[in-house]
Order: C-alpha cells, then sequence, then structure tokens
C-alpha cells in the first residue's frame, strides 16, 4: 500500500499514550499505532453511517408498503 507522509497535531497526552503503546510491544512504532487507530475508526464511523442508511431505507421502504395498502383500501 502506498503511503503518504502527514503532519498532525496530537495533545502531548496522546503522545505519551502512544509512546507507552510502543514501549509495552503493543505496536513496532508510533506510525503504526496511528494508522491502526485510524483505520479503526473509519471502520466504526463509515460502519455506522452505513447501518443508518440502511435503517433510513427501510423505514422508508416500510412506509411505502403502508402508502400502498392504504391507497389499496381505498380503491
Amino acid at each position: 500500500m502506498r503511503m503518504k507522509l502527514i503532519s498532525v497535531k496530537l495533545p502531548e497526552v496522546y503522545l505519551e499514550g502512544i509512546e507507552e503503546l510502543v514501549k509495552t510491544g503493543f505496536y513496532p512504532n508510533r506510525s503504526e499505532a496511528i494508522r491502526v487507530a485510524i483505520r479503526d475508526l473509519l471502520k466504526r464511523e463509515l460502519w455506522e453511517k452505513q447501518r443508518s442508511i440502511n435503517l433510513e431505507e427501510e423505514r422508508e421502504e416500510k412506509l411505502s408498503v403502508l402508502v400502498k395498502k392504504t391507497l389499496l383500501e381505498e380503491i
């Protein structure tokens, strides 16, 4: 995977936490820890967005069925 270098300003406490994760061996380096955090954030947020869209589509579909049933009863 092609990588791009970016600069990010972080609160010192975040950096200390990342350093601790590297120091204890959870991650080989800060970059990998940050990549994993961003990947997990994107997965979670995009999954929630997709779930929300799917729920909205379900509601619209149910409403459409209700409207059709109501219209058929009127005929």
